[in-house]
């Protein structure tokens, strides 16, 4: 059962990515993907945490309002 949860869990965090646009926005380039998430992971541990996570969940909320992840 853990391996289901897990491979759904895989599947909804890809959605994200499709959602923000960034396969067609780096032309399906992977390591750009991983890129700017690296660098996301970053910014969570410097200082600008706390500022930087209620930007991106604000901006993730308006996203998700503007247009739910189809299931």
């Amino acid at each position: 059962m853990k391996r289901r949860e897990r491979t759904r869990q895989l599947i909804e965090l890809g959605g994200l990515i499709a959602k923000a646009d960034l396969v067609e926005l780096t032309g399906d380039d992977r390591a750009v993907i991983l890129g700017l998430l690296v660098e996301a992971a970053a910014t969570l541990r410097s200082e600008a945490r706390e500022r930087q996570l209620t930007l991106w969940r604000r901006r993730g909320r308006r996203a998700f309002d503007a247009a739910p992840i189809e299931a």
